[in-house]
């Protein structure tokens, strides 16, 4: 059961972050409590609060730490499971779909020229 939990600890920990760094740069991101769950946009502090949740679950199936080489391979096979997973997930959300028409979007949108920094004599 150990490496079960071990593995899952990293699932967790591994799902905490791009909540967390979406909440900490002001962005929104999908999660389960949007509008389609895990499609629809979420706002920081709801992804804040899921990193949160995710991290101290993660932590929790840690218990008393990561003893050996078992756990270690157990906790970096449910994170890089994770990864894969989310990589693979968010990666297909951001294709078009087939026979729609396709815009530069947002990111493009606000693309502006860089400016030029001038330095005093």
């Amino acid at each position: 059961m150990t490496m079960v939990s071990k593995f899952f600890a990293g699932v967790l920990l591994a799902n905490a972050v791009p909540h967390g760094v979406s909440a900490v740069q002001g962005r929104e991101f999908p999660s389960p409590f949007a509008s389609p769950p895990g499609v629809g946009l979420s706002g920081p502090v709801t992804n804040a609060a899921w990193s949160a949740v995710n991290a101290v679950g993660g932590t929790a199936l840690l218990g008393r730490g990561v003893a050996g080489t078992r756990d270690r391979a157990a906790l970096l096979a449910g994170a890089v499971s994770m990864a894969f997973f989310l990589a693979y997930y968010f990666g297909k959300a951001d294709e078009p779909a087939a026979g729609a028409a396709v815009s530069p979007g947002p990111a493009a949108q606000e693309m502006q020229p860089p400016r030029e920094i001038r330095t005093p004599a």
